[in-house]
């Protein structure tokens, strides 16, 4: 379900807010707070019934309800051929987890949210990353489709 959400009194903001409830594989609800500011990946329009997975900042206080209620930073609409992982790389492009390597090509597009260019290296930062195959190492390797810098 996908429905307007009303965050305060102010009726500039009527309209600017949606509460998306998700239903989990294990068969739980959450909620993500969508707002104008949450980012879709390929600025894609999503609708009921979408498969999508959504990421917050797990540092952000929440309100202590049933379903849970989160602040939507990003959502993906899910893809069969690609990848999507959002973590802190560091000087080495190891995601935080060690699970996962970038090897970046000059083909690669590095990007900001609002798809300008980014002309610095993307180490020690929080990146969104879509990828595709990668190796069967510890971590695995991959050549990114394209990477997010998280500023």
């Amino acid at each position: 379900m996908i429905q307007d959400y009303l965050v305060n009194s102010d009726e500039e903001l009527k309209g600017c807010f949606k509460l998306m409830s998700l239903l989990r594989v294990d068969g739980s609800i959450v909620n993500f707070v969508i707002s104008p500011t949450t980012y879709f990946l390929d600025r894609v329009m999503v609708s009921v019934g979408d498969h999508v997975t959504g990421f917050y900042d797990v540092n952000l206080p929440v309100p202590l309800i049933y379903p849970p209620q989160y602040q939507a930073l990003l959502i993906v609409k899910d893809n069969p051929y690609q990848n999507v992982k959002v973590d802190y790389f560091d000087s080495q492009l190891v995601s935080s987890d060690a699970q996962l390597q970038l090897n970046i090509s000059s083909y690669t597009p590095i990007l900001l949210q609002n798809d300008q260019l980014f002309t610095l290296s993307p180490a020690n930062r929080n990146l969104l990353v879509v990828y595709g195959p990668t190796t069967l190492s510890i971590p695995a390797q991959t050549t990114p489709f394209k990477i997010i810098v998280l500023c």
